[in-house]
């Protein structure tokens, strides 16, 4: 049984292999731009809908801890 390796096939998957990984590290890079960008939109919808909402003034609910905030 032959176990010699050709040097044209060991340098052939050191570059499969770092071209996977700089493809994986691409892809990371998008889907943390993907979430930032869903993010951002979710706490400008939030804060469009809340607004400035007022404490309760009278009642059992709202009037003892800011239950909004």
């Amino acid at each position: 049984m032959d176990m010699s390796v050709s040097p044209a096939l060991v340098v052939d998957r050191v570059i499969q292999t770092r071209r996977g990984a700089a493809e994986q590290q691409v892809q990371i890079a998008v889907l943390k731009e993907a979430m930032q960008t869903q993010e951002s939109a979710a706490a400008s919808l939030l804060n469009s809908v809340a607004g400035n909402l007022p404490l309760a003034g009278s009642g059992p609910v709202g009037t003892q801890v800011n239950t909004m905030v």
